[in-house]
């Protein structure tokens, strides 16, 4: 296994990371532009910026995924060379990704282990993997079945696999890349949890994240970085969300939703009675009754895996249901005969889906190519019978792209070339270009920068005021109470009860996301 070679001596109060002038380019792209940062020992130090303005390219840079082009790393106060992550790993350095790096069909136990084997027997290791998971869970609140296999773990848990895996290699260091883009309140709550406690017996945290109530709630120190630069380290409790918004963006930001009172004309959607029975036989939604109305938008709050998903793939034509649906008064067929995505959207019903990577986009497909899909069939796009439009498509594409900002303003990229941020975008200006009567939104700013959720709040609000109707499903409650007319919250397949934002709270809320209504909870 390759080693990191230090060079140097530590000082007193070495930082247990610095990196000077660090500069790294793809091609004619500066990902990384003479980055110099200290982190010190046994804090939790925040990175923020937006989404592609070079916070993982550098952290990668010092995991060893990439070689930067110049510059210097020392760890404890050495000079390390770290030309690959096992170098990184024996400096003791882990980094737990946004996307998962398990094996699904292994126990906890074996994810643990894996590439950390101690000889070619197994079962030593496992033992000593045992003993010691038992111990983390303890000191760390890391609970988790280590003779689980992977695919039996909420998300949640899974991460918490990540983090024991680099604790069990020794890692002081710890690099978390976007950990709360696919958590709920309560996960990310224990997350914060864990990393304090981490901290306070003396790890040094790095955390990369959009979010600035994140950065304020957990982080001792915070630094800037926009367009490949540092802009500013600052200690956290000296700074404010708007000051580190201004500071990610160039401009200010605002951090509210601003819109006028809605004013609700007719029904545009009658949901009575909706129920989904899934493959293995599971009651997803248990008679769903809720009604949208032209120029509002109803929130669909809730903790993730309570039926909302369910609830968007039906009205979206991907699951079967019983009960009845009605799109501006005429029933929507949810027998499977004329109930596919395509019957849907040529009856007026847009969908942006919850993963863009699954449901939204093909990765691997230009941006022009992907700003099409569900609608290729449309008379715009045919040539004649036989050949699309690619002419038309592409420059359609440009303006749609100058429209919704996307970054870069170019056609012919790959989907997957484009940040969290812009790939939103596409598929945003694809689904409300169309002019649609009903919008439905699942996640609209998950794993999404400040600049870009600001951008698309008007655009789902500037659609509500064209008189379009909006269903809006989201885990960030502030999202909910600041974006939606209207609130429904779900449990367990059910709607636990509906409220006007004016006239609730956080605390309400999350009463009814955990089940609990005015009469159980005075019971």
């Amino acid at each position: 296994m390759p080693e990191a070679k230090t060079t140097g001596g530590a000082a007193s109060a070495a930082p247990a990371i610095e990196l000077r002038g660090i500069s790294k380019a793809f091609g004619p792209v500066q990902a990384n532009k003479d980055i110099s940062i200290r982190v010190m020992p046994g804090t939790i130090h925040g990175i923020i910026g937006e989404n592609g303005a070079g916070k993982s390219t550098l952290m990668s840079i010092l995991y060893g995924f990439y070689k930067a082009d110049a510059g210097e790393i020392f760890i404890q106060g050495n000079r390390t060379e770290i030309p690959d992550s096992q170098a990184a790993i024996a400096a003791g350095i882990g980094m737990v990704f946004q996307h998962f790096k398990l094996v699904e069909n292994f126990t906890v136990l074996e994810n643990v282990v894996l590439g950390a084997e101690e000889g070619a027997r197994l079962t030593p290791s496992l033992a000593k993997a045992r003993q010691l998971l038992t111990e983390l869970a303890k000191e760390y609140e890391l609970n988790v079945d280590p003779d689980a296999t992977i695919d039996e773990l909420s998300v949640g848990h899974q991460q918490r696999v990540e983090i024991l895996k680099a604790l069990y290699r020794k890692a002081d260091i710890l690099i978390l890349d976007e950990p709360t883009g696919v958590l709920t309140p309560s996960e990310a709550d224990h997350l914060f949890r864990i990393l304090k406690g981490l901290r306070d017996e003396g790890k040094t945290i790095i955390l990369i994240t959009h979010k600035l109530r994140e950065i304020m709630e957990v982080t001792d120190t915070v630094s800037v970085m926009r367009r490949g630069e540092m802009t500013a380290t600052v200690k956290t409790a000296d700074t404010s969300p708007a000051e580190l918004a201004e500071l990610m963006v160039g401009r200010k930001v605002l951090l509210r939703v601003d819109k006028v009172p809605a004013t609700p004309g007719e029904k545009v959607l009658d949901i009575t009675d909706l129920g989904v029975i899934d493959e293995d036989g599971v009651e997803r939604l248990k008679k769903i009754s809720l009604n949208v109305r032209a120029g509002e938008i109803l929130g669909i709050a809730g903790v993730a895996g309570n039926g909302q998903s369910e609830l968007l793939e039906v009205l979206g034509g991907y699951r079967h249901a019983t009960g009845s649906i009605r799109l501006n008064g005429e029933e929507i067929d949810l027998t499977g005969r004329a109930s596919d995505g395509q019957t849907r959207r040529a009856k007026g019903i847009s969908h942006v889906p919850e993963d863009r990577h699954k449901e939204g986009l093909i990765l691997d497909f230009f941006a022009w190519e992907n700003m099409i899909f569900g609608y290729h069939h449309a008379p715009e796009y045919q040539k004649n019978a036989r050949f699309m439009d690619n002419d038309a498509i592409r420059a359609e594409t440009e303006a749609k792209m100058a429209r919704f900002d996307v970054r870069p303003p170019l056609p012919g990229l790959a989907a997957k070339s484009f940040s969290g941020g812009n790939q939103q975008k596409i598929v945003l200006a694809r689904e409300i270009e169309r002019d649609p009567d009903l919008l439905l939104v699942g996640q609209p700013t998950r794993g999404v920068d400040i600049g870009a959720i600001e951008f698309i709040h008007q655009q789902i609000v500037a659609l509500r005021d064209k008189g379009k109707a909006i269903l809006l499903v989201s885990v960030e409650l502030d999202e909910i109470l600041s974006l939606a007319d209207r609130i429904a919250v779900m449990f367990d397949g059910r709607i636990m009860g509906e409220r006007l934002p004016a006239e609730t709270n956080e605390a309400e809320l999350g009463l009814l996301m955990a089940g609990v209504t005015e009469t159980a909870s005075a019971a």
